[in-house]
């Protein structure tokens, strides 16, 4: 039977060349880090974005809480990056 293996969320058998390796590509693994951490981003984004409804005023504080999640990928590839953390959700 073959090894299972998640490709971007999605589990998969891995390839005969994967097995004979017996571990991902480091570009594999880092795409996979990557993909963690924008499903969060935009997880925590979704959650917020009645704050961008029309008829409400978004204060400077969500403002700058939401371009930070998007600009995490500007200076983070993985949650297990050296001082990675997601910004601060205002109350």
């Amino acid at each position: 039977m073959a090894k299972k293996i998640s490709d971007n969320g999605v589990v998969r058998d891995m390839t005969a060349e994967e097995e004979t390796e017996g571990v991902l590509s480091t570009d594999r693994l880092n795409a996979d880090k990557l993909q963690s951490l924008r499903m969060i981003r935009n997880r925590l984004l979704a959650e917020s974005d009645w704050m961008a409804n029309s008829d409400i005023t978004m204060t400077d504080e969500w403002k700058t809480y939401r371009q930070a999640l998007r600009d995490i990928t500007k200076t983070y590839k993985s949650m297990s990056d050296d001082g990675f953390t997601f910004p601060t959700k205002p109350s």
